[in-house]
């Protein structure tokens, strides 16, 4: 599989577009957004830019959580230079993501989103210039320390390949606990490779002294397969399973599908960045979200209902895999056929467990 020529969030325009179901990875931003802003404010203590600050974001794809992330650093920056007295420096802005992303929608989105910088932060003019950048983060994007800024969240469990297999995986997308021992140890080296590569290539690229704030998804304990990491892509095996079970896609197509995707240890993640080298780690923290964004079981007000939390999970997949699903399975698997019996099995599961997505943001500096 071609990961980058693959691997694209269905577009804003559409029905099950990533635009409009990403209120799971809206509300992982927001839980990281106080670190962000701190990083920001240590960058601005350090005096490391004046005139202007540039600033990337890491997989951005489309719709509203496009410059959301970019909207919490403007405003951290803007606040610290109203309580010094100092005029704010000049925005450069560079968006992220493969080439097939929706740059587009995002486009069509940044009128709005300057008036509404102006509005908030009372200025006739925002100093901001925002652009995009294609291309994969697993290699150099950017000039050699042109970076003072970089933010990723929910886009660095993706891999650049599917790891080379020893051998078959089957009846499972992911790793699973039917899965042997040599699958496990392929994503784990798959990631480090990686990870290592987008530290090295943004160690070029970020100043000394700079700040990158990632958050991605992982898993709670050292096991490969635990449940809030895996779960919710062996209910998405299973779907294509009894579609198989009736005859309507192949066992063998389901054994030679893998996804390009790896949710490390907290541990894994550290080990990585401290063999690399170019940064010193200086937060590193975990959280939770339920798969269902909209259900808070502290509320009492909130009733949990099974069929919609189900379909609202299986969309926010759908938006994500469907891509990539098509490029292997071909136009003949009826993609609204995979996510009613994925919705319906989730829900099920959901109605037993409340299983949530665990959750890794680590905080850097440049050397």
């Amino acid at each position: 599989m071609k990961v980058e020529s693959v691997l694209q969030m269905i577009h804003a325009h559409e029905p099950n577009s990533y635009a409009r179901n990403s209120a799971l990875p809206r509300n992982v931003m927001l839980k990281a957004m106080p670190l962000v802003k701190e990083r920001v404010r240590a960058l601005y203590r350090k005096a490391l830019f004046d005139n202007y600050f540039a600033v990337a974001d890491l997989g951005c794809s489309s719709g509203p959580n496009s410059v959301l992330a970019i909207s919490g650093v403007i405003e951290a920056i803007m606040g610290l230079c109203s309580q010094k007295g100092h005029s704010p420096p000049e925005v450069l802005v560079f968006l992220n993501d493969l080439p097939g992303n929706d740059f587009n929608s995002v486009f069509t989105s940044l009128p709005g989103f300057y008036e509404k910088l102006k509005e908030k932060n009372k200025v006739n003019s925002t100093n901001c210039f925002i652009s995009a950048m294609p291309g994969s983060f697993y290699a150099r994007l950017f000039p050699s320390r042109s970076l003072h800024f970089v933010h990723s969240s929910y886009s660095v469990h993706w891999l650049s390949q599917v790891p080379e297999l020893p051998e078959q995986n089957k009846g499972s997308i992911y790793m699973a606990s039917t899965s042997p021992l040599s699958i496990f140890q392929a994503y784990l080296k798959q990631f480090q490779r990686d990870f290592t590569s987008l530290l090295s290539s943004r160690a070029e690229e970020i100043v000394p002294g700079g700040e990158m704030v990632l958050t991605l998804m992982g898993r709670s304990i050292p096991d490969p397969t635990s449940k809030d990491c895996c779960l919710f892509w062996w209910w998405l095996s299973r779907s294509l399973v009894e579609m198989a079970d009736e005859g309507l896609v192949k066992d063998t197509d389901i054994d030679s599908f893998n996804l390009p995707f790896y949710t490390p240890y907290m541990e894994e993640v550290r080990d990585v960045v401290e063999a690399e080298g170019s940064f010193t780690i200086n937060h590193l923290e975990t959280f939770e979200m339920n798969w269902d964004p909209f259900y808070h079981e502290d509320d009492e007000s909130c009733t949990f209902d099974r069929s919609k939390s189900g379909r609202i999970v299986a969309n926010n997949i759908r938006s994500v895999t469907e891509s990539m699903l098509r490029s292997h399975f071909g136009d003949g698997l009826v993609m609204d056929n995979v996510f009613e019996r994925y919705a319906r099995l989730v829900g099920e599961h959901l109605d037993v467990e409340k299983t949530k997505h665990f959750s890794i943001t680590i905080s850097m500096t440049r050397k």
